[in-house]
């Protein structure tokens, strides 16, 4: 059975880290798929250099927050459809890596059960690793992980009001 990453925690550099594995993974001739959970295609610099690489990139998200206590339809229905696709790229063979970003929040919001995703998690093909992100990764999907990194925010200058720069956070 193929390996799981997790990346988890409140600090910055989850998506950031899968999309560095996945460049690495890409320039040693491996095929990627990065299925982004609550993200939508818009223009974030990651979507476009992966693209650039040749990396599959599929997000499914709107350009608004999700609301954690009330999530609308559209929120549930594109999350849903996010791990339609990622079973479908898990299950295939035909990558080496999947990356679910932000699947970690989704699953915290109540848009995917966990015990589906703990469902995919059980049949990855052996040369296939999977790398779930997000803050809230839950108990289960830690304990079923091969490798688990905690990003762990110590400062950050979003604290002293520096809102989120293009080609730094986005």
């Amino acid at each position: 059975m193929g390996y799981v990453h997790v990346y988890t925690g409140n600090g910055k550099g989850k998506t950031t880290a899968a999309f560095g594995l996945a460049m690495r993974a890409s320039g040693r001739g491996r095929k990627v798929c990065i299925v982004q959970f609550m993200k939508p295609d818009a223009g974030y610099g990651e979507q476009i250099s992966a693209r650039k690489l040749g990396i599959e990139v599929h997000p499914f998200g709107t350009n608004r927050f999700v609301n954690k206590n009330n999530p609308a339809r559209e929120d549930v229905e594109l999350a849903r459809a996010a791990l339609e696709l990622a079973r479908e790229k898990i299950k295939s063979g035909s990558y080496d890596l999947v990356i679910l970003d932000e699947i970690n929040v989704a699953m915290d919001f109540n848009l995917i059960p966990v015990n589906e995703v703990l469902d995919l998690l059980s049949s990855i093909p052996d040369k296939t690793e999977v790398v779930l992100t997000g803050r809230y990764a839950p108990d289960s999907i830690v304990e079923r992980a091969d490798l688990v990194t905690e990003m762990k925010e110590v400062k950050h200058y979003f604290r002293k009001g520096v809102m989120a720069r293009e080609a730094i956070e986005y």
